[in-house]
C-alpha cells in the first residue's frame, strides 16, 4: 500500500492528522500529478485554504494531466475566488478531456457572472437535473434573454415531486421575475409553511400580493410574522447560554431579529410608496471528490 493509499484510508476512518501528514509526505516523496492534485483537495476541501491548494493544482496543471479530475478542482477554485474568465477557460479543458455534471453547472456559473447568458443557460441545462438548482438558473438565464414563453413553460413542469426539487420560494422568486404575480403567491404560500421567516423573501411575498390587489392577505401575513418574530426573539432571551451559545451571540441573533421586525412592520407601506424588492440570486458551486485512489468513490490512481 503506498503512501497515497495509506492517507486516504486513514481520511475514511476519520483520522484526519494523520492522513494529512501522509498526503504531504507523499508529495515529498514524488511530486506528480497525483500527490499535487490530491493535497490540493484536500487544503481546498478539508483545510479552506484555497491559496495553498491553487499554488499545488497550478503545478499540477503544467504537467498537462490527462485526467479531467485537476482541471476541475481549478475551475472550482477559481470560481471561489471570482476569476470568472480564468474558470471558464480552465472548465472548458476540462470537457474537452471527460465532460462531467460539475463542469457544466460551474462553467454556466463562470457564463453567467462573464454575462455570456446564452452560453450560461446552454451548460446550466446540460448540468441540470427536473427542477433543481441548475434548471433554475437555466431558467433565470431565459429571463434575461427575454425568452420568456420558453422560460415560463420550463418553471411550470417543476415538481415538489423531484428529488433534487430547488425549493418552493425559488420557484416563486422566479415567477415573480416574469411578472407572474398569481403563480407566484400560489408558490410562497407553499413555502411559507417550510421556511424561515426572512426580509427578503417575505418582500416579494409582499410584493406579488399587493399585485393581485390582495392587500388585507398582505396585512394579515405581515402581521402573522411580525408575531412569529416577537415570539422568536422570547425564545431565544429565555435560552441558557454556553460555549457555543454566548450572551454575546444571543445579543447578536436579537438585534438581527429586532431589524427584521422594523423592515416588517414598514413592508406594505414601503412597497406601495413604489419600492420593488429585488431577487437575492445566488448559484451554489458544483463540487464533487477529486482525490485519485479513493476507493469510496472507485476513483483509480492516476495513469500518466
Amino acid at each position: 500500500m503506498n503512501l497515497n493509499q495509506q492517507a486516504i484510508e486513514l481520511l475514511e476512518k476519520n483520522e484526519y492528522e494523520e492522513a494529512f501528514k501522509l498526503f504531504e509526505r507523499a508529495l515529498q516523496v514524488s511530486r506528480d500529478v497525483q500527490s499535487l492534485n490530491n493535497l490540493a483537495w484536500i487544503y481546498s476541501y478539508e483545510e479552506d485554504d484555497i491559496e495553498n491548494a491553487l499554488v499545488l493544482i497550478r503545478e499540477a496543471i503544467d504537467m498537462k494531466p490527462k485526467s479531467y479530475f485537476p482541471y476541475n478542482l481549478l475551475g472550482e477554485i477559481y470560481i471561489k475566488k471570482k476569476m470568472w474568465g480564468d474558470a471558464s477557460n480552465i472548465l472548458l479543458q476540462s470537457i474537452a478531456i471527460q465532460p462531467s455534471i460539475e463542469a457544466y453547472k460551474n462553467l454556466g456559473i463562470a457564463k453567467y457572472h462573464l454575462r455570456e447568458l446564452e452560453e450560461a443557460s446552454k451548460y446550466f441545462l446540460m448540468g441540470a437535473s427536473n427542477s433543481d438548482y441548475y434548471m433554475y438558473s437555466h431558467i433565470k438565464c431565459l429571463i434575461e434573454l427575454g425568452k420568456a414563453t420558453e422560460a415560463k413553460n420550463t418553471l411550470d413542469s417543476f415538481s415538489e415531486d423531484d428529488n433534487d426539487f430547488v425549493g418552493a420560494i425559488e420557484v416563486a422568486e422566479l415567477y415573480v421575475e416574469m411578472g407572474c404575480f398569481k403563480e407566484a403567491t400560489v408558490w410562497f404560500e407553499k413555502g411559507r409553511k417550510e421556511y424561515g421567516n426572512e426580509p427578503n423573501w417575505i418582500s416579494r411575498y409582499i410584493y406579488s400580493l399587493l399585485k393581485e390587489n390582495a392587500l388585507t392577505y398582505a396585512e394579515e401575513i405581515i402581521s402573522k410574522v411580525i408575531e412569529q418574530t416577537d415570539e422568536l426573539i422570547q425564545e431565544i432571551l429565555d435560552e441558557e447560554c454556553d460555549e457555543a451559545w454566548t450572551e454575546s451571540d444571543k445579543e447578536e441573533r436579537v438585534r438581527e431579529l429586532v431589524q427584521d421586525k422594523e423592515e416588517y412592520c414598514h413592508m406594505i407601506e414601503k412597497i406601495m410608496s413604489g419600492y420593488i424588492p429585488q431577487m437575492e440570486f445566488e448559484i451554489p458551486l458544483a463540487t464533487d471528490c477529486y482525490l485519485f485512489g479513493c476507493r469510496r468513490h472507485n476513483h483509480p490512481e492516476y495513469q500518466g
